[in-house]
């Protein structure tokens, strides 16, 4: 099958990355060979003292960087793309994006490029016996319980921005085992996260609510 009739009848897989400096869309064949590729240049802000993108600019990159995806293809293949067979998402590990039961995003996204959570960093790695650097995401949620942040009673979800696009696209909220990995200890037998440490966690005097 010619790589035309691939992308014509979505023979295809396209993937996304949301790196730290761009984001990327590649579209590769049943071969696994590149057939096109489209790019977005961004960059995260410092606002508050805290290093963040905003989600408007996530979907603005993501369409910019689809649409010059879409014009590698009518240009190398005088195609247009209409069809993709399978679909996946990357994006920097690790970082906070919190929601309430409302799925309202309740402070902004803090990537991980913060270095703000080196107290909750330490107590949680004597906690679980295990090393959880400042950039996971229980160390950012750990670090606003220890703050006294308002929201931190609200937070229903967490996930990263992998799993925050994914959740809008497909509207589950999962993760794979690589963010997964980010947030919270794995458990290498169950593959999920560590029950144990999750107890612990949980036992904590300060995670306990009226």
């Amino acid at each position: 099958m010619s790589k035309q009739s691939q992308i014509e009848q979505g023979a295809t897989s396209l993937g996304i990355e949301f790196g730290s400096t761009r984001i990327k869309a590649v579209l590769i064949d049943e071969s696994y060979e590149v057939l096109a590729s489209g790019e977005h240049d961004w960059q995260n802000h410092l606002e508050d003292g805290i290093w963040t993108y905003p989600l408007d600019e996530v979907w603005a990159g993501l369409q910019d960087a689809y649409a010059n995806l879409k014009k590698d293809v009518e240009e190398k293949y005088h195609v247009k793309l209409t069809r993709i067979g399978t679909m996946g998402f990357s994006a920097m590990m690790h970082g906070y994006l919190a929601f309430d039961s409302d799925d309202n995003l309740l402070v902004p996204f803090r990537t991980w490029r913060n270095t703000m959570t080196a107290e909750a960093s330490e107590k949680l790695t004597a906690l679980f016996n295990y090393t959880i650097p400042q950039r996971w995401s229980i160390a950012h949620f750990y670090q606003a319980v220890l703050n006294g942040e308002e929201h931190v009673s609200k937070v229903a979800f967490l996930t990263t921005l992998a799993g925050y696009v994914h959740w809008k696209l497909t509207g589950k909220k999962v993760l794979g085992i690589g963010d997964a990995s980010g947030m919270f200890p794995i458990d290498p037998e169950t593959r999920g996260y560590n029950t144990h440490d999750i107890e612990l966690f949980n036992e904590l005097p300060e995670i306990q609510y009226p």
